[in-house]
């Protein structure tokens, strides 16, 4: 139950954190063709698992409660693109070449496919 909290506790100001940035870079920057927000908070949360998960790995400076809070639950709900990012390197740090091939392009392909599939389904839906 304690880990469900942190979790919680972390999406909820990783979601406030990601929907502030945005706001903010869009603010900034107004560019209509190019979804920069969305680009920089990936980016960002990319930076900061790859700073937190490598601190938790080599220091061992984060207890596991602590992990679950700032890698599951802040920096999921922040951007679960950060968790793609650090999957993909444990199976490439793993020598895992094909597996980390094939999980990158099945999220990126199957990603875009699902949310065209939603989109479709959606349309279907609420037309009368």
């Amino acid at each position: 139950m304690k880990e469900i909290l942190l979790v919680g506790v972390g999406g909820c100001i990783g979601a406030m954190c990601r929907y502030k940035l945005g706001g903010w870079i869009l603010h900034h920057w107004e560019h209509e063709h190019f979804p920069l927000p969305t680009l920089l908070v990936n980016l960002s949360g990319c930076l900061l698992i790859g700073l937190i998960g490598g601190i938790a790995e080599r220091a061992h400076a984060f207890s596991p409660h602590l992990r679950i809070l700032l890698i599951t639950g802040l920096l999921g709900g922040f951007t679960t693109f950060s968790a793609f990012g650090f999957e993909t390197i444990y199976l490439l740090r793993r020598g895992d070449l094909p597996a980390a091939a094939l999980y990158v392009g099945l999220s990126v392909l199957l990603g875009v496919i699902a949310v065209w599939t939603g989109l479709k389904i959606a349309f279907v839906c609420t037309t009368h």
